[in-house]
């Protein structure tokens, strides 16, 4: 029996319908995880890396799963895929992200994956949802957890609930 571990993802957008972008692939996530075990609000942000691009709506979401992350990962870029997601610019526009933040606390060095995600700890954008759905979790590279990383964090970008 395959183990169960939280998988929190990362979800951003830009493109579009922001809000039901992500409301879209929380679905598409839950056809493929079942329901989720947390959901934090939506943020806005503007864009981080290339900023001259519309501001970006972002949510952090927790599934329990038995899935291996390179399952996870090749169902994830399936539902970016079929949300219309392409990949030209680095940092560029989309439709959706989905990151793999954190996968348990198991940390995972792929060419294509690297699990936690590298830059957690350097951007409020990720920060701020996953405090309120998971501030006690202890990031396994930094052995703190995710309020502290969110209270020591350097990035002064603008996090904005969105409350609509």
């Amino acid at each position: 029996m395959a183990v169960m571990r939280t998988v929190y993802f990362g979800l951003g957008s830009n493109l579009g319908d922001r809000k039901g972008s992500l409301a879209t692939a929380v679905d598409a996530l839950s056809a493929q995880f079942g329901t989720p075990s947390a959901k934090s609000a939506i943020y806005q942000t503007a864009a981080w890396g290339l900023t001259e691009q519309p501001d970006f709506f972002n949510q952090v979401v927790a599934f329990q799963t038995g899935k291996s992350a390179s399952v996870i990962l090749e169902r994830i870029l399936g539902v970016e895929k079929k949300m219309g997601r392409i990949r030209k610019t680095k940092w560029g526009p989309r439709t959706i992200d989905i990151d793999i933040l954190f996968y348990g606390n198991l940390r995972i060095t792929k060419p294509n994956l690297d699990i936690p995600h590298p830059r957690i700890a350097d951007r409020r954008f990720v920060l701020i949802p996953l405090v309120e759905i998971a501030g006690q979790f202890i990031h396994p590279d930094y052995d703190k957890n995710l309020q502290e990383l969110l209270d020591h964090c350097k990035d002064e970008q603008n996090v904005k609930l969105l409350t609509t």
